[in-house]
């Protein structure tokens, strides 16, 4: 693919933050898709629910190699979840040439994910153009609340100089639905899940957290930004992007 279309490069815009809100679709608690983070993901934090971190999102295929990898900062404070992710920093072969330019130019490169328990909503924010994507949560959300979470101690290992417990964690809905991953906990920041990692198929996916400040963040990071033009379906935001984007390109008179 050397010269990838105005299409392909706008589904990378969109597909990316919605595929790094921590984990692939059915890979991991906290499957990516339109609604931010997997509620059932939260219950790997236990009690914790006000915390800063810096994280890194990982995935692999079955040969071990990188699909994509991206840093992020993230935020929860009464589980309520943002990232905040620059697009031209993700690698891995999945990239189309030339797309992390596109975003950069277009400055689309730069976003937020802002995922409200309480309001039962999830954002999505590009600075650049303003432009702010407001979606509910899926019905699957209160299953997922709900899903009995069994934690099995495989051993101890450090991980970046923190002592952890590695756990094997499964959880169970009522749909009868498994989903397996395994967390490092450190002992010495409240039992923190400074990694988790899960396997679906060929794919692993890896979350990395560094930094970890178990401090209550401010309120106003997870405001939704005012003074941007908003949507509430995918399709309509990526149309508005290619207009914009179209626009943008036309020579000016």
């Amino acid at each position: 693919m050397k010269n990838p279309s105005l299409g392909i490069r706008l589904k990378v815009a969109l597909a990316l933050p919605l595929l790094f809100c921590l984990g692939t679709q059915a890979q991991m608690p906290g499957a990516a898709g339109p609604s931010g983070m997997d509620l059932a993901m939260l219950k790997l934090f236990g009690d914790i629910t006000n915390f800063t971190a810096k994280a890194q999102v990982k995935i692999l295929d079955e040969s071990q190699q990188e699909v994509i990898s991206m840093p992020m900062d993230f935020a929860m404070r009464d589980s309520n979840v943002r990232m905040d992710m620059d697009l031209t920093q993700a690698k891995g072969n999945s990239m189309p040439p030339g797309a992390a330019d596109t975003l950069k130019q277009m400055g689309m490169a730069q976003l937020s994910s802002i995922t409200r328990r309480d309001k039962n909503l999830t954002y999505v924010a590009y600075p650049g153009p303003k432009m702010l994507l407001s979606m509910p949560l899926p019905k699957e959300a209160s299953t997922q609340d709900a899903a009995k979470l069994e934690k099995t101690e495989q051993g101890k290992e450090d991980l970046d100089g923190h002592p952890c417990v590695k756990n094997k964690v499964v959880f169970n809905d009522d749909s009868g639905k498994n989903v397996e991953a395994f967390t490092w906990n450190a002992t010495d920041l409240k039992d923190f899940p400074l990694q988790i990692q899960a396997k679906e198929k060929d794919n692993t996916s890896i979350i990395r957290f560094s930094d970890v400040k178990l401090t209550k963040p401010d309120a106003k990071q997870f405001e939704p930004p005012t003074g941007y033009t908003q949507y509430t379906n995918q399709m309509e935001l990526m149309q508005a992007m290619m207009t914009k984007m179209t626009q943008d390109a036309a020579p000016k008179k």
